[in-house]
């Protein structure tokens, strides 16, 4: 697939995803007969709208999110503000079950999408083993000596000293202690890059913590068999697991992030990254997309349930307030306090997609 078809590809996958989390809030509502009167994926200048019986649907020129509007926040709303199917009229059960709709449609369609996965390529069935070891990542936010000497990421490291490595979990671990034995040592590395074969020399250099490293993720080489699934169930079940791995993945990478920002922060990725990753994958693998979309539809169901301005989380947060106090905060705390999030939102979107484009550049 052409770069430029990937990018459109994974633009509108993005954008199905908001699509999904904003009809999400649209449908808890409308289902509960609450009124909505706008339903917008995008912010700022409108590219296109239609104006249904009581909604104003639109899509906006910044594919950075989407809202679903209410007449309580329209000064020009014809509607009583004494009209029990407002949204600030309706008991906080109902409320919360809109403000949280949005992140459990991601999480559904998540699990969709994952299903449709499986049941395209099918379960796990073993992995087939090739000589050597993928060289799965060359570190650049650090110092790394592979990288300077011309390693590239995706490159098979058939032997070291002219000793071939042989194959699978075996190859992985000879090639580590190799390079643990040999600090300040030159190796000899001989890679296969694609079709052609080179001898790059490398020098292992001890860090921090006492060993001795090259700045390189490896992995056996080797590539995943998949088998037809047999019967409904195991499809299901298959699937139940693949999503309950990427939640462990998304809790845990969350705590990691909140645990040690600055060194995670790195690693985080914004619009720009994501557009980049999935658009190679479309070149690679299409069917490998449902499986990224999942994570991506389970990563917006986990931020937009923090509690924070802004956000899903924050709303309830909101409600939880009222609940306590037995009535709603102040308009001017809870209007003051959602623009001040939704300035920080949008400006860390904007510096994401700054740091994303340096990236990509670099």
């Amino acid at each position: 697939m052409p770069a430029l078809a990937g990018i459109l590809v994974m633009i509108g996958i993005l954008g199905m995803l908001i699509a999904v989390h904003e009809l999400g809030h649209f449908l808890a509502a409308r289902l509960q007969g609450i009124h909505v009167n706008r339903f917008s994926i995008g912010f700022g200048p409108i590219l296109w709208k239609y104006q249904g019986e009581q909604t104003e649907y639109a899509l906006r020129s910044i594919p950075l999110g989407g809202y679903v509007g209410f007449p309580d926040e329209d000064p020009e709303s014809a509607i009583p503000l004494t009209d029990p199917d407002l949204m600030r009229n309706r008991p906080i059960l109902d409320r919360a079950i809109v403000m949280s709709a949005g992140v459990i449609a991601n999480l559904i369609f998540a699990y969709l999408l994952l299903v449709t996965e499986v049941g395209i390529v099918g379960v796990p069935g073993g992995v087939q083993y090739q000589p050597g070891v993928l060289i799965a990542q060359v570190a650049t936010d650090v110092s790394s000596v592979a990288a300077e000497a011309g390693v590239q990421a995706r490159d098979i490291v058939l032997a070291v000293n002219n000793q071939p490595l042989g194959q699978a979990e075996a190859a992985r671990d000879t090639l580590m202690q190799a390079i643990q034995a040999n600090d300040g040592q030159p190796l000899q590395f001989h890679i296969k890059r694609q079709e052609q074969e080179l001898d790059i020399n490398i020098i292992p250099e001890r860090a921090e913590d006492g060993m001795a490293r090259i700045g390189v993720q490896l992995a056996p080489n080797g590539r995943l068999i998949r088998r037809p699934i047999q019967h409904l169930g195991e499809l299901f079940s298959a699937a139940a697991q693949e999503f309950q791995k990427i939640v462990g993945l998304m809790a845990h990478t969350l705590g990691q992030l909140v645990g040690n920002f600055r060194e995670s922060a790195s690693q985080v990725a914004g619009p720009v990254g994501i557009v980049a990753i999935g658009a190679d994958m479309a070149r690679t693998d299409m069917t490998s997309l449902f499986q990224f979309a999942a994570v991506i539809s389970v990563n917006l169901a986990f931020i937009n349930i923090l509690p924070l301005p802004a956000l899903d989380g924050g709303q309830l947060a909101f409600l939880l307030l009222e609940g306590l106090r037995g009535k709603p905060l102040p308009n001017n705390i809870q209007e003051g306090v959602m623009q001040v999030g939704l300035f920080l939102l949008l400006g860390l979107g904007v510096f994401m997609i700054v740091l994303d484009t340096a990236k990509l550049m670099t």
